[in-house]
């Protein structure tokens, strides 16, 4: 690997932690997701914890982590006791499957809310309405993205 490519490497796997730390994930998952992106895998834990500089219980946590989102899987090789990691096979269905179930409870939530208001409590309804339309169509969204994405 020469050496602009292995900067260009780092950069996006730093910038990968940096983005999910953001978003208010692990910033060390978002740097083992970066990896798995971008460079060929399968990786063991030494491997990662080696590439990345950070501790096996790190990685550890992480890999767990993700593997609960859907974005990697943990695989064998032959012969071999160590556990493996690569990205899942169709992982952005799965997380965004992941996110939908999140979003229909928090639509439960309110809706339950709502309804148990009474009529006096106008503002508040229209409020708890407006946030109900906001879930309802980012769940249309989510089922459009998942429809293109099984096409594909």
């Amino acid at each position: 690997m020469t050496k602009s490519v292995k900067h260009t490497v780092d950069h996006f796997i730093e910038q990968m932690g940096m983005a999910t730390h953001r978003e208010g994930m692990p910033r060390i998952a978002g740097q083992i997701l970066g990896l798995l992106l971008i460079e060929a895998g399968p990786f063991s834990f030494s491997e990662l914890a080696l590439r990345l500089e950070v501790s096996r219980g790190s990685v550890s946590t992480n890999t767990r982590f993700l593997e609960g989102l859907g974005m990697i899987e943990r695989v064998s090789k032959k012969g071999d006791r160590c556990d493996y990691f690569q990205l899942a096979h169709d992982p952005y269905s799965k997380l965004l499957q992941g996110s939908s179930q999140r979003i229909m409870k928090s639509l439960s939530i309110v809706k339950e809310a709502r309804e148990g208001l009474p009529a006096s409590w106008s503002d508040s309804i229209q409020r708890l309405e407006s946030i109900e339309r906001f879930y309802t169509g980012l769940l249309e969204s989510h089922a459009e993205l998942l429809e293109k994405l099984k096409s594909s």
